[in-house]
């Protein structure tokens, strides 16, 4: 019993010393934080101003909870008969502000809900809807998210009615807003709303500006004066002329506003007031809308970090050097003008005939050959990458002695005769860059049996330039930094008038040769297209 008893003496302490060794207790879990709703829907303004609730929506940057940071706000303005969910139903924003562009920081939007206001005070102060926009709607969406509260980091997109809607808020209210991004822009000309139906212009824009029941100049109110960028723009007293930021953007296939738009870019360029502007292929829709976003967001991106916005895009890549063996140095019989034909790969090796594109070559002295190379080796690649049909490339360099509209017939069949080639004109196309271009649009016409279209690119077209053949379909390709503008306005005109087969083109850029094969880059489908007919 004794031995029992140091025995369970030696156990206690050995008990005793592992009840001290038990684990610690885990750590208090950290509180639950719901993931982040980025999109949210169905938030109210209730507006003094205008006596009513405001819905709006909102779409926060993915990294808004996880970074201690304030952003830049994207104002997005909707289209007239749509309201606050458009941008994030067909506009599917959060996509594109979340697709992997270069340039892009992270943003908050916001979708206010418009009505069919225009996004401005109405005439009679019944509806004042931009003082709202700016006097309620910023300061609640200053005070509610974590934003950066000054004009450089705030900026308005919108299409349509919207794209109205963006400019002149831009333009009115320099101390909240510093750029402005302008998509299909629903404006006319003093001209166009002259010649409105009575009741569209009473409705859609009398309601707004004053004159119901007006017709012809009587429609020109002051009120729409003070609110017209074709007014406001040209008086140097404006606020619109405060150094904002603006990027214009409008399809070559509009029905009513292709004119106002191009015809803005004109003005805005005789006036110099900076801005950026695009036309691309398209209409009215939100398949347009959707291939201007990734620009329009890399622009904003620059503007509220008040970054400089290139003035010049990538240089297209042109690939290999074309082998010597498949280029044909020749001369037009009769005459001491020189041009090269470029045959395409295969043509060594086949019988077929193939098509003909004409590209009369303005080319810097000094770098004349490397220019000569470079524009063979993108139709060369382009060709490559069955982005064009294989054809024979006739390059003819400017030169001393002038080529006519007779010398090009000749050359045409100079070619034919010699070369494999189809003998239809319907496979045939002439194209042109600077001097070379303006030569390219003085022959064209005269051509237009051998040829089916003509392609300019920064052509030094005069500023009256037209255009009535209907045998020809015009490619119009311009640098918004282009010398001719006018000249191509007018001519862009000019054939929307005479509804003559066309494409325009203004892109970022100041022209040069590298200009020059971006265009022809760019003008691969309608290359395709008329070369395939």
């Amino acid at each position: 019993m004794k031995g029992f008893t140091f025995l369970w003496l030696g156990i206690i302490p050995l008990l005793m010393g592992y009840a001290g060794c038990k684990p610690e207790a885990n750590p208090p879990a950290p509180p639950y934080k719901p993931p982040l709703i980025r999109l949210l829907t169905e938030r109210t303004l209730k507006s003094q101003l205008l006596n009513r609730d405001i819905k709006y929506a909102v779409l926060l940057p993915k990294e808004y909870d996880t970074l201690n940071s304030t952003y830049p706000v994207v104002y997005l303005l909707h289209g007239f008969g749509d309201n606050e969910t458009a941008w994030y139903t067909w506009g599917d924003i959060q996509s594109y502000v979340d697709a992997n562009d270069a340039g892009k920081i992270p943003m908050i939007y916001v979708m206010p809900q418009g009505f069919n206001s225009y996004w401005v005070d109405q005439y009679d102060g019944a509806f004042p809807y931009m003082n709202m926009l700016v006097k309620e709607m910023v300061p609640q969406i200053d005070a509610l998210y974590h934003t950066i509260k000054d004009p450089q980091h705030r900026a308005v997109m919108g299409y349509s009615m919207g794209g109205y809607g963006a400019l002149i808020t831009t333009a009115k209210n320099p101390s909240v807003f510093k750029t402005g991004v302008v998509l299909s822009m629903s404006y006319r000309t003093d001209k166009q709303y002259m010649a409105e139906p009575q009741s569209g212009w009473d409705i859609q824009w009398g309601s707004i500006f004053g004159g119901i029941g007006a017709s012809g100049a009587a429609r020109l109110t002051d009120y729409y004066k003070a609110n017209n960028p074709f007014y406001f723009f040209t008086n140097p007293d404006d606020i619109s002329l405060k150094g904002q930021n603006y990027f214009i953007d409008c399809g070559d296939d509009e029905e009513n506003l292709s004119q106002p738009n191009d015809s803005l870019h004109d003005m805005l360029r005789n006036l110099n007031i900076k801005h950026e502007y695009r036309v691309r292929n398209g209409a009215h829709n939100w398949d347009y809308w959707h291939g201007a976003l990734p620009e329009a967001l890399r622009f904003i991106s620059s503007a509220v970090q008040n970054i400089p916005y290139p003035a010049d895009p990538v240089p297209v890549n042109t690939g290999t050097a074309v082998p010597a063996e498949r280029i044909f140095a020749e001369q037009a019989e009769g005459t001491n003008i020189e041009f090269s034909v470029t045959v395409p790969p295969a043509y060594l090796t086949d019988t077929k005939n193939y098509p003909v594109i004409i590209a009369l070559h303005d080319r810097d002295v000094a770098t004349k050959d490397e220019e000569s190379q470079q524009l063979k080796s993108l139709f060369n690649s382009l060709i490559g990458e069955s982005k064009i049909p294989a054809s024979l490339i006739i390059e003819i360099p400017l030169q001393t002695e002038t080529v006519t509209a007779t010398t090009l017939q000749q050359i045409i069949t100079q070619v034919r005769t010699k070369y494999r080639t189809t003998d239809d004109r319907n496979q045939t196309l002439l194209l042109g860059n600077k001097q070379a271009g303006l030569l390219a649009y003085q022959l064209a016409t005269g051509c237009s049996q051998q040829i089916n279209a003509c392609l300019l690119f920064d052509a030094e077209v005069p500023a009256n330039a037209n255009a009535d053949n209907s045998y020809l379909s015009y490619y119009l390709d311009i640098t918004d930094e282009g010398r001719n503008y006018n000249g191509y306005h007018s001519l862009y005109m000019s054939l929307r008038k005479n509804q003559l087969n066309h494409e325009y083109r203004v892109r970022q850029g100041t022209p040069s040769h590298e200009s020059f094969l971006n265009g022809i880059f760019e003008s691969a489908s309608y290359i395709y297209d008329h070369l395939s007919n």
